[in-house]
């Protein structure tokens, strides 16, 4: 098969354990790209989050996409044209928030290059500010704050607190959001339908390429959905149980370089 097409998780995936991409990695994926290969950076994090990567690899010059917010926002890095986009509906925004105060867990969400939170201090907050290269807003009144729309909402505390949130969060949000934890510390709040697989659908639409076209690499949970949508479904040696069991390849670790592997063994 002629793979047209990579699409790869951050976290876990295309950078190692000090998140960041290798000199082997960059340099298979530069040789790709040069090649016609499209590269896709494909992640819960913020657009914003993204483009630090997708600047190192200069999916700008070869017009490759980021797919963020897990699948809300689609963008092409060459014309900065959002070509996909679903955002939480802005009635929902009050309920969350009354449900995030109920639970007393701490809730954030993205405005522009900021995260807005109504507590900054949070270790959980400050984690994905470092992640995702983004300063803190504190905002007192998040309810009434929030009047516009936003691709997702996180709720954030210890695991085994949040473990126990999640059931009575999708029993309240559940039949009309995308509920799921993407860390033990994170439970996120997404328009219903929203996973990188029904993104990558649009995208391939847009572009007129086949799903039989594309490899996706991942290692997490939200990766499961692409991972089984792909033409080639890969998960890294250090996935979770059940990606590596939907896989049709298994490559070595993010450790080891193994989107590098991928790249030499099936596209290039």
């Amino acid at each position: 098969m002629n793979y047209k097409m990579i699409v790869l998780d951050l976290d876990g995936t295309l950078t190692n354990r000090d998140k960041v991409i290798t000199e082997h990695t960059k340099k298979v994926l530069m040789e790709a790209q040069k090649r016609g290969k499209i590269v896709v950076l494909a992640s819960g994090r913020p657009t914003y989050g993204v483009v630090p990567l997708a600047e190192e690899l200069e999916l700008e010059r070869y017009g490759s996409y980021i797919l963020s917010f897990n699948g809300g926002i689609i963008m092409n890095c060459r014309t900065r044209e959002v070509v996909f986009q679903k955002k939480l509906p802005v009635e929902v925004n009050a309920k969350i928030v009354e449900l995030a105060a109920r639970e007393r867990v701490v809730l954030m969400s993205y405005q522009d290059e900021k995260i807005i939170t109504n507590d900054q201090e949070s270790e959980y907050v400050q984690l994905e500010s470092r992640i995702s290269h983004m300063k803190i807003k504190q905002v007192e009144d998040l309810a009434a704050y929030l009047d516009f729309a936003v691709p997702k909402m996180i709720m954030t505390d210890d695991g085994d607190y949040l473990a126990t949130v999640e059931g009575r969060v999708k029993a309240a949000l559940g039949g009309s959001l995308s509920v799921y934890r993407s860390e033990p510390f994170f439970l996120e709040i997404l328009p219903k339908g929203i996973d990188k697989a029904q993104s990558l659908d649009a995208l391939l639409r847009y572009l007129g390429i086949g799903r039989e076209e594309i490899i996706a690499c991942g290692d997490g949970y939200n990766d499961l959905t692409m991972i089984q949508y792909a033409g080639l479904g890969v998960a890294m040696a250090n996935a979770v149980l059940p990606l590596r069991k939907a896989a049709d390849y298994i490559t070595c670790s993010n450790n080891e370089d193994g989107v590098a592997h991928v790249v030499e063994k099936f596209m290039l």
